[in-house]
């Protein structure tokens, strides 16, 4: 596991493929607690290509000096992201 917040990546191969290709990645909060945002895509195997950018949101505690992942939410299209941002600045505006 990471030491550092910058040091994590949800990027994942597996016989020299990489399975989950991270793209970007932004922090949102630091910490014992940090929360950190990703772009990435998955490889599909059936058609030997990445498929469309997908998002994640994870959050890490820090203990012994290492982050763990405690939970994530998987933001699976774009359509999906659209709606979260539209619902918030809904919210935000209120």
């Amino acid at each position: 596991m990471a030491e550092t917040v910058d040091d994590l990546s949800i990027e994942y191969s597996e016989d020299g493929q990489v399975l989950v290709k991270q793209l970007d990645k932004k922090v949102l909060t630091k910490g014992a607690w940090s929360t950190v945002m990703y772009k990435f895509q998955d490889w599909d195997k059936r058609k030997e290509e990445y498929g469309p950018p997908k998002f994640t949101i994870r959050r890490y505690q820090k203990r012994n000096g290492e982050y763990f992942q405690k939970s994530k939410f998987n933001i699976s299209s774009v359509d999906q992201a659209k709606n979260i941002i539209a619902a918030l600045e809904e919210w935000i505006a209120e």
